[in-house]
């Protein structure tokens, strides 16, 4: 970052900026003669080079003292002349005045009369008089033909060429000084500048076509002063202007904002409100040929984009790698090419990237890399403080009457923070870096889990134990609804994802209702202990128990206490089970058969309905003991194989074993009707696993 100061602090035209949104070179001062003389391009050699200024080009002494006696009588014809050729096509006042003259503007009327002196042409452009630029052109056209038809000593071409050339070094100043500063000039005064121009570009072109014409140079004593291309000057004068422009200091601000994010905001900033006034205020006034618009966009757009590029070339910190692409990828093609004043124009000029694509890709790497490191380091850092509360046992909050915990919300806050960081760039970055957050989100719930088992292990004795289980089983929601709704994944959350999130919750109702089947099992001992002889009785005491114990875990969400109430259902279920498969009552009696499976019918609807009403959607435990219940009332051999079968299709985890273990109750059964009827289970075993284990969780001998 150092390095990044030192680059910004050794930018040329590096100062405070004092002006405001006005045209760039608005308020910078004119180059000297000799700067604009440096920049000029003739073919060969520039003119000022191979003659003396108009001071130093002396005319003999005679035709000073005749000049001088002239002034002191009278106002000369010649001057008069010349005043009128200045004024001449000049309206009167109140007339409207045109920047371009009537007819072909390649074919331009030659002044009448005698021409002007150089001195007297001097004088008018020292006061800034733009209208001389006719007649010094027709000076110069005047001299050429002179040249050419040979009446003159090669000493006189030469001092007068000197002459003319140091005019039109006063004259390039006086235009290019306009051009400069377009908008501190008088709209009219800006058309004649820009008149002088076309005339001059007119000049050289028809100066090139005479010359290729005529085939090789003769021996002029004239050095060829065309093209003076002064069209390339004021481009160039353009790019000067906005290198200085964008070039200058940014003031500090109290955002704390790097060096770089103020250096590019300042130049953004000034280069939309610059093409802003060229659009409004000089586009009107240039004429299309010269596309106002397009020379300046473009010069501003290599400034910009020469800046990016240096910039680039440093090993940039996290925050300004983000701030350049989101400068190149966004804000520079949305915010100023793409901007309401500016579109129509810039669209066509057609500016491209600030930056190169390969350039831009390794840009994005870096970002997407800084990025996920940094999303991975802040997951970790809020997990590891909320761990540290859950062992400090501080009590979660409640919120809405449940309680809660801020881990899930910081996040989801941080995973969609970083991607809508991408997203502000382009969205496909968007779209790449969500795919990444998600891998790292999967990784983060792991290790969430694995933080909440050893808080479940380890921490048994604090108070807000149960509490805080309660809250981190409440965050599995927020965690899935994010993932359903703001990421926009489908109902069917891939298991990475949802695999953590479901053992945690898993891992704490096991936690929750520990207790609560702790109390329940001696209650469920009672039926085999009084051989089935009061079951309603001892099934309406397991009720009781379990619905005395439900307004414990009300801080729950309420889809989380009806996930819970199925839990219980499935264990009310399974004990009942359990129960009928000790193998403790053998009944040979058929009516006494007959009674067993009644009490089971009852005990079975009381525990559907007891548990439908308190939330549980576990419909299918609805057949489990019913159909336990026929198969020990039936007699027939083929039916309770046909039971069996239909039992076995719904529950796949029904195995001989406890088939075996139902079919001990019937004691009625010969040992070859019992096999014939454990046979069809050699078909349907194996044929589909089950997704919701019930008999798998029962141990049979």
């Amino acid at each position: 970052m150092l390095k990044m100061m030192t680059f910004f602090q050794g930018l040329p035209g590096q100062h405070t900026a004092s002006g405001g949104p006005d045209l760039p070179g608005s308020s910078q001062k004119l180059p000297s003669t000799s700067e604009v003389e440096s920049e000029a391009s003739m073919s060969e050699a520039s003119s000022e080079d191979l003659v003396p200024p108009l001071e130093a080009a002396g005319a003999p002494d005679r035709d000073k003292e005749e000049a001088l006696k002239k002034k002191k009588k009278k106002k000369s014809k010649g001057l008069a002349s010349v005043l009128s050729v200045f004024t001449k096509g000049r309206k009167k006042k109140g007339q409207p005045g045109s920047a371009e003259p009537e007819g072909d503007p390649g074919a331009q009327p030659e002044p009448s009369g005698p021409l002007p002196t150089a001195e007297e042409l001097k004088a008018e452009l020292e006061r800034g008089r733009l209208e001389a630029a006719r007649p010094l052109l027709a000076l110069e056209r005047e001299l050429a033909a002179a040249a050419a038809a040979g009446g003159e000593s090669a000493e006189e071409l030469v001092r007068r060429q000197s002459k003319v050339e140091a005019l039109y070094v006063l004259l390039r100043e006086q235009v290019l000084g306009v051009l400069r500063r377009p908008l501190d000039v008088a709209p009219e005064r800006l058309r004649q500048a820009l008149q002088v121009l076309a005339e001059q570009e007119r000049e050289d072109r028809r100066a090139a076509a005479a010359a290729a014409g005529a085939g090789a140079p003769g021996g002029s004593a004239l050095v060829a002063a065309r093209p003076r291309r002064w069209l390339q000057l004021w481009r160039r004068a353009v790019a000067q202007a906005a290198q200085e422009r964008l070039g200058a200091r940014p003031a500090a601000d109290a955002e704390g904002r790097s060096e770089a994010e103020r250096a590019f905001l300042h130049m953004g900033r000034t280069m939309k409100e610059d093409l802003e006034a060229v659009v409004e205020r000089l586009k009107p006034l240039f004429p299309a040929d010269l596309d106002v618009v397009a020379a300046y966009a473009e010069s501003y757009h290599e400034h910009f984009a020469a800046q990016l590029a240096a910039v680039a070339q440093f090993e940039l910190c996290e925050r300004d790698t983000y701030m350049l692409l989101l400068w190149v990828q966004n804000l520079y093609p949305n915010d100023i090419i793409n901007s309401p004043k500016l579109a129509g124009d810039l669209q066509r000029v057609q500016l491209g990237s600030l930056l190169p694509p390969r350039q831009i890709r390794l840009l994005e790497a870096t970002f997407l890399s800084n990025e996920v490191a940094s999303v991975k380091e802040l997951m970790t850092r809020a997990l590891e403080l909320e761990s540290q509360r859950w062992a400090r046992d501080v009590a979660p909050q409640r919120l809405d009457s449940h309680y809660h915990s801020e881990l899930a919300i910081d996040i989801i806050q941080i995973i969609s923070q970083g991607q809508a960081k991408a997203e502000s760039i382009t969205l496909d970055l968007g779209v790449q870096i969500k795919n990444v957050l998600l891998l790292e989100l999967a990784a983060f719930l792991r290790s969430y889990q694995r933080a909440f088992d050893e808080f479940l292990e380890r921490c048994k004795q604090l108070r807000n134990y149960r509490a805080n289980v309660m809250a981190n089983i409440n965050n599995c929601l927020s965690f899935r609804t994010a993932m359903e709704q703001k990421w926009q994944i489908l109902q069917d959350l891939p298991g990475h994802l949802m695999g953590p999130l479901s053992d945690l919750k898993s891992h704490g109702f096991d936690t929750l209702l520990q207790s609560l089947f702790g109390d329940l099992k001696p209650l469920f001992k009672r039926f085999t202990q009084t051989r089935w002889a009061a079951p309603a009785q001892t099934l309406g005491d397991i009720i009781s128990t379990v619905g005395e114990r439900l307004p414990e875990f009300s801080e729950l969400h309420d889809c989380f206490q009806k996930e819970l109430m199925e839990v219980v259902h499935l264990h009310l279920v399974k004990e009942y089970i359990i129960r009928l498969s000790k193998r403790s009552l053998v009944l040979k009696v058929v009516e006494q058969q007959r009674q067993l499976a009644e009490h089971i019918l009852a005990n079975a609807e009381v525990i559907q309905r007891f548990c439908t009403q308190n939330g549980s959607s576990a419909t299918w435990l609805h057949h489990a003991l019913p159909t336990l219940a026929e198969i020990i009332r039936l007699q027939d051999p083929s039916a309770i194989k046909i039971e069996v079968a239909t039992y076995a299709t719904r529950y796949p985890d029904f195995s001989k074993g406890h088939l075996n273990a139902i079919l001990a109750i019937k004691g009625n059964l010969s040992s070859n009707e019992v096999k014939s009827i454990r046979s069809i289970l050699d078909v349907s075993e194996g044929m589909q696993q089950s997704s919701k284990p019930l008999f798998s969780l029962i141990k049979v001998g």
